[in-house]
């Protein structure tokens, strides 16, 4: 069975499209078969592209997330990822609410892939200015290479 990450975040517009593209670009330079996609536990932003200041630090890095689109979070991806990666405490515990008794998904945050980061969210940047984008960047880079670490092994 091919691995399936689903990345969430509340939105969808900053940090689980930026955490989608960071293991996208890892999985091509590995060479690893993956599934990936993202999603927010909140509605407001479905059909929405990701945040420009989101879209503008990916392409700083050579990805295009221009054509990502926010949607919110179904009790089907609990049976057709294998993982659920959320970005930050509050949306780990929502998806642990979310999750129906016959999902396989296997629920964490992204930053338990990074060791010594176990536990840890990543930045939320909506409310500051571009910097924040490149913190936000560099914690997923970091935990998609984790995770993909992780996937390649298994």
């Amino acid at each position: 069975m091919t691995p399936s990450v689903l990345f969430v975040c509340l939105g969808n517009i900053c940090r689980s499209p930026l955490a989608e593209a960071a293991l996208r670009a890892e999985a091509q330079r590995l060479t690893l078969d993956l599934i990936v996609d993202s999603a927010g536990t909140g509605d407001w932003h479905a059909g929405d592209p990701p945040d420009p200041r989101a879209q503008a630090t990916a392409l700083r890095h050579g990805v295009d997330i221009s054509s990502y689109r926010g949607r919110q979070v179904k009790p089907a991806d609990f049976r057709r990822f294998t993982h659920i990666v959320a970005l930050d405490h509050n949306n780990l515990s929502n998806l642990r609410r979310l999750a129906p008794a016959d999902g396989v998904a296997e629920l964490s945050l992204m930053l338990d892939h990074v060791p010594g980061r176990e536990g840890q969210p990543v930045a939320d940047p909506y409310f500051g200015d571009e910097d924040g984008f490149e913190i936000t960047w560099a914690e997923v880079v970091e935990g998609a290479k984790g995770l993909a670490a992780r996937l390649r092994s298994a």
